[in-house]
């Protein structure tokens, strides 16, 4: 039997070339998974984003469609106990209900499932209950102040008040509601004034006091203040009456002060313009007569007041300068000045004097002397006559 023959080197190598085989790519799939297979996290969020926002709109547009296919419950009959009524909802205030229906009172309008106040109607209903008020307290206020006036009003009174309101005032308002305004007006008022009622059974109104006295004119308040504080302001009046003229009196002091002051330096610049006059040019008397002096000086007006001439007067006595004595004139006897100044007083006192003021104290004294030699001319045709 022939022995068998060895294996082929190329046969070694097929056997070998075998044995990958064994590790197939899904046996490497199931050892090692691809990293791509699994989704990212990024792709893990927006898949939750997406389920999110479809599961929103899923549950709002179930909530839509409950509301827009809901019926509202019907409205329990007025009267009713709602609490034995399971299908029905509790009529609101200010309105009525009847067969499931709301029907709001006069002056309340409907608003959704509730009765709301009229805002006109309640605006109007003020109005009116302030109308009546204030014509109500005013014209007790006139009776207060002494004047014409009416303190208790009838509801005659008052609906003619509200009639003359409507008729001045542009009221846009149906008549029920208007009529529904005058009443609540009237329920207002009655919290305000006081009333009363009469044998009849008609009602009376009246103003409290306390507000009547708010409704007082001002005339007629300040007149009554003065009346109950009298001697206070008879007080103080005189006070201000003494020191006005207290202020007044030192005022006129201070102003005929200055004013004397000021004819003194006059005087003095007069008489010291005469003496030099006198003697540097030997022209004119070196003397001046007062009154005269004084008539020259002095403002018509001023001539009255006696005190300003005696406050000059005083002036001059005070002054050394100045030397006063009687003098007889065409056989009267005057008080005449006369500068007793020296020379070089004199001398420094005109140094210092401008152009100006020489030229006018010059015109003074011509204008005096002017006077002087008039007297004298009359004095002298006098006997001739």
């Amino acid at each position: 039997m022939p022995s068998p023959l060895p294996p082929s080197p190329n046969a070694k190598r097929r056997v070998k070339a075998k044995k990958p085989d064994r590790q197939s790519p899904t046996f490497r799939i199931l050892r090692e998974p691809s990293p791509s297979l699994f989704p990212s996290r990024g792709e893990i969020l927006k898949l939750l984003l997406i389920v999110f926002i479809a599961a929103s709109v899923a549950v709002a547009c179930s909530f839509v469609s409950d509301i827009l296919s809901r019926r509202p419950k019907p409205f329990c009959d007025s009267g009713q106990d709602p609490q034995d009524i399971d299908m029905c909802e509790p009529c609101p205030e200010k309105g009525r209900c009847s067969n499931g229906k709301l029907e709001c009172l006069h002056g309340y309008k409907k608003q959704g499932r509730i009765c709301i106040e009229n805002g006109q109607l309640h605006q109007t209903a003020k109005q009116l209950a302030k109308v009546v008020e204030d014509d109500v307290c005013g014209s007790y206020a006139q009776v207060l102040c002494n004047r014409a006036g009416k303190i208790w009003f009838e509801e005659g009174d008052v609906e003619k008040i509200l009639d003359d309101y409507k008729a001045r005032e542009d009221i846009r308002l149906e008549d029920d509601n208007y009529k529904l305004a005058i009443h609540k007006a009237l329920e207002t008022v009655q919290g305000s004034l006081e009333k009363k009622t009469d044998s009849n059974g008609s009602k009376e109104y009246k103003c409290p006091q306390p507000l009547a006295e708010l409704h007082r004119p001002l005339d007629c308040c300040i007149r009554q203040w003065l009346y109950r504080h009298i001697l206070l302001v008879t007080g103080v009046l005189t006070i201000v009456i003494c020191l006005t003229r207290f202020f007044w009196i030192l005022h006129r002091k201070k102003i005929a002060s200055t004013r004397a002051e000021k004819l003194y330096e006059e005087v003095c610049e007069i008489l010291e313009e005469n003496a030099v006059r006198a003697r540097t040019q030997n022209e004119g008397k070196p003397w001046v007569v007062a009154s005269w002096l004084r008539d020259h000086l002095l403002l018509p007006r001023e001539r009255k007041d006696y005190t300003l001439w005696k406050k000059v007067e005083e002036l001059i006595q005070e002054d050394s300068r100045i030397d006063q004595y009687p003098k007889l004139i065409k056989g009267e006897s005057k008080i005449v000045l006369e500068w007793q100044a020296d020379g070089a007083l004199s001398s420094s006192l005109k140094a210092k004097k401008t152009m100006k003021r020489t030229d006018k104290f010059s015109t003074q004294v011509d204008k005096l002397h002017c006077n002087q030699e008039k007297a004298k001319v009359g004095e002298s045709l006098l006997p001739h006559l």
